[in-house]
């Protein structure tokens, strides 16, 4: 796919001037125009801040308009863009400093106290134009690098060890906003809450690329507080992409509220992402919403989307799709945790990243010579042609000489009434492993550990219940609301057994 991202904000500047594009938190809100000319201003802003073609620039960001037309200044200047949540720690961002080395540093002070914290220790002076206030540090005496048509680097969330940078091409970068819009159905009238980080590759390519591919306005919403969805929702929204603990807790703060539905005149369209989807819970938020939950699988490697579903409210169906137009999957049984049908995902297609940024054996782990992705998911493709996700290989548990697939687990403590979410995963103990569950509840007194145990006692059998049950109000996330689960044992130390 030839082209450039920004190409898409000119084909509305070119038909939509004056239509709605993006507005934020802070009462900033900008047409098609407004935005291309914001996108302008901020161009030259790099131009005379030194920044060249091919250098990396870093935006320490949360959703906001100045965010989001920093992105297509970087990209007409034929800039890197490297968006990283504003609430990463010191420790995070240096790293990536140093990995990536960028010409400049962005900070969104206006929506996030974090990044006026980051960007008073880097000393950072203020700008500000139409699209609001931004914070700027520079010259860091970079150099502009050989990579090609890089749109964007995304550090994935919760590595370990060396950083690894995601790099994505224009082309990756368009596919994945086309493909998102089609597959939406997207329209001039529709109004979508972005509430996705733009740092994510999903609120990056499924929200902001698509939207502005389809001509779609966005609210932009600085991070996820679930009064403000709430109201959202409510008040002209017809589009919200989410994952799992945005949708419990706005389905339990609605309870809380004596709703047992969202009653919204305009939402038409919701999905899911970033975890498999139990039966229960489908039908459950399916009531809610009053519209179908559609799902999704995807990766920051595969530009987000890989396979979706498109199905009819009520439709039992829990797998993530089928291939999206253009994208080939295959199953690879010759895995740790493969057979019978089970393996690891591989896909190839226009999604497919470009590698890791100075991480060629990294990039070799992931990217085979017929140029197939092996992602590290255990997946299986049933007889429709639809792709079921098993877990990730590195979770997967092995008790007892037994698989153990953690969503599997999961699924069953969700189907709890009283649970919002749980996570699992395995803790080498005694030469096997141990499988362990944390499960997030309304108020501790709602539900025991032991009534939980019980519960699961007639859904699982024996090797696949958990040794230990710990219960709490919240679990680690990342700002997309996707759970660390790297970070579970560690939390909750101090409770383990």
């Amino acid at each position: 796919m030839s082209g450039l991202v920004q190409d898409y904000l000119a084909a509305q500047v070119a038909t939509r001037r004056t239509a709605p594009a993006v507005s934020d938190s802070t009462g900033v809100a900008l047409t098609y125009g407004e935005l291309d000319a914001a996108s302008d201003e901020l161009r030259l802003v790099l131009t005379n801040a030194g920044v060249q073609k091919a250098d990396r620039v870093l935006i320490l960001s949360e959703n906001c308009v100045a965010a989001v037309a920093l992105l297509f200044a970087c990209w007409k200047l034929g800039a890197r863009a490297i968006p990283v949540n504003a609430r990463q720690t010191e420790s995070e961002v240096a790293r990536i400093l140093g990995h990536a080395e960028p010409a400049a540093i962005f900070m969104t002070t206006q929506v996030s106290n974090e990044a006026q914290a980051h960007a008073a220790r880097f000393d950072a002076c203020e700008i500000s134009g139409a699209y609001g206030t931004l914070h700027m540090a520079t010259p860091l005496g970079s150099a502009p690098d050989d990579e090609g048509d890089i749109a964007v680097l995304l550090y994935t969330t919760g590595t370990t060890g060396d950083p690894k940078g995601v790099m994505l091409t224009h082309a990756n970068v368009r596919f994945g906003g086309l493909t998102s819009a089609n597959l939406r159905a997207m329209k001039h009238s529709d109004v979508i809450y972005g509430v996705l980080p733009t740092t994510h590759v999903f609120g990056l390519c499924s929200v902001i690329v698509a939207a502005i591919y389809a001509g779609a306005p966005v609210r932009l919403a600085p991070r996820f507080e679930v009064g403000k969805l709430y109201e959202a929702l409510r008040d002209g929204v017809t589009l919200f992409s989410g994952v799992p603990q945005m949708h419990a807790l706005l389905m339990q703060f609605s309870k809380e509220q004596g709703l047992e539905t969202l009653g919204s005149p305009t939402l038409r369209y919701v999905s899911s992402g970033a975890a498999p989807l139990d039966p229960t819970w489908k039908r459950e938020a399916e009531s809610f919403y009053g519209v179908a939950i559609q799902n999704g699988y995807g990766m920051t490697e595969t530009t987000a989307g890989t396979s979706a579903t498109s199905n009819n409210i009520g439709n039992p169906d829990t797998s993530v799709g089928p291939a999206l137009p253009g994208i080939e999957i295959s199953i690879d049984e010759n895995v740790a945790g493969g057979g019978d049908g089970v393996g690891e995902v591989l896909t190839r297609g226009p999604h497919i990243m470009q590698g890791y940024y100075k991480n060629p054996t990294e990039t070799a782990n992931v990217l085979d010579a017929n140029n197939w992705m092996h992602t590290g998911d255990l997946g299986r493709i049933d007889e429709h042609g639809l792709l079921h996700i098993v877990g990730r290989s590195k979770e997967l548990i092995i008790h007892g000489g037994f698989n153990v697939y953690p969503p599997e687990v999961e699924a069953a403590l969700n189907d709890h009434p009283k649970v919002v979410q749980a996570a699992v995963v395995g803790r080498r103990k005694d030469g096997d492993e141990d499988v362990l569950a944390f499960v997030q509840l309304a108020s501790l007194d709602a539900v025991s550990p032991q009534d939980l145990a019980a519960f699961v006692k007639e859904r699982l059998v024996g090797y696949k219940r958990p040794k230990q049950i710990i219960c709490a109000l919240s679990l680690p996330a990342a700002p997309t609301g996707k759970i660390l689960k790297h970070k579970l044992i560690d939390t909750f130390q101090d409770h383990l057994t």
